[in-house]
């Protein structure tokens, strides 16, 4: 039991960053680049629902293992946003601008990291921070692929590739509002794949004022780096 525990775990924490990438439904529908245009410069705020499944790399001989998580994503640009993973394990990661803290209920344990020192370069940036697609460009390969799946497909590739994430791909599907987020594939320098299907997305949604407030919870060990 412990051992699925803590696979699990150590795949979210490589995928985690990563789940921030985009998140709204943005414009008129266009190709990828600019749907991703569109969604940096309108996407203020919104609110959603996940499904994450992530896939180990397969062993010689064995079926690669794969894990389902699920729960709920809020996010107000610049900087601030909330995800709560409610299957199969608790946990909750929150940025408030200048902290990112990442709680596990089940270890009852809260890691606290500066948000400039994790963000950088991710595909949190995407996000929180870039006011467009030139500034991800700093960052960020960006190119669009063909379409597949009813989906308009971009990939965003680090330019600097001492980091775990490998690649991201995103895929946009049309709504009533123009483009929106439907699949978002990670993949790390490990060879483990994550993929994030996004549901129910509130484009813009007036979010409570504290949504993005966190206090460790009384009896808790806290980290900070």
């Amino acid at each position: 039991m412990k051992s699925s525990v803590f696979f699990t775990r150590g795949l979210v924490k490589t995928a985690t960053f990563a789940l921030i990438a985009v998140a709204a439904s943005t414009g008129a529908w266009a190709g990828g680049l600019e749907s991703l245009e569109q969604f940096v410069k309108s996407a203020h705020s919104g609110k959603a629902a996940f499904t994450q499944v992530v896939t180990a790399p397969a062993k010689q001989g064995q079926t690669p293992r794969s894990k389902t998580q699920s729960g709920t994503f809020e996010f107000q640009r610049p900087g601030k946003f909330r995800f709560h993973y409610v299957k199969p394990f608790e946990q909750t990661i929150v940025a408030d601008g200048k902290t990112l803290w990442l709680y596990d209920v089940d270890l009852k344990q809260v890691t606290a990291r500066g948000q400039e020192q994790v963000l950088g370069s991710t595909p949190a940036a995407i996000v929180a921070a870039a006011p467009d697609v030139k500034a991800l460009e700093k960052d960020f390969s960006l190119a669009e692929e063909p379409d597949k799946d009813g989906q308009q497909w971009i990939k965003a590739t680090p330019k600097t590739r001492d980091g775990q994430l490998q690649s991201i791909r995103v895929g946009f599907k049309p709504g009533t509002k123009g483009p929106e987020l439907s699949t978002l594939e990670i993949q790390d320098s490990f060879g483990q794949r994550s993929v994030l299907t996004f549901t129910a997305f509130e484009m813009n949604a007036q979010l409570p004022s504290n949504a993005f407030q966190f206090t460790p919870p009384a009896g808790v060990d806290v980290l900070r780096n």
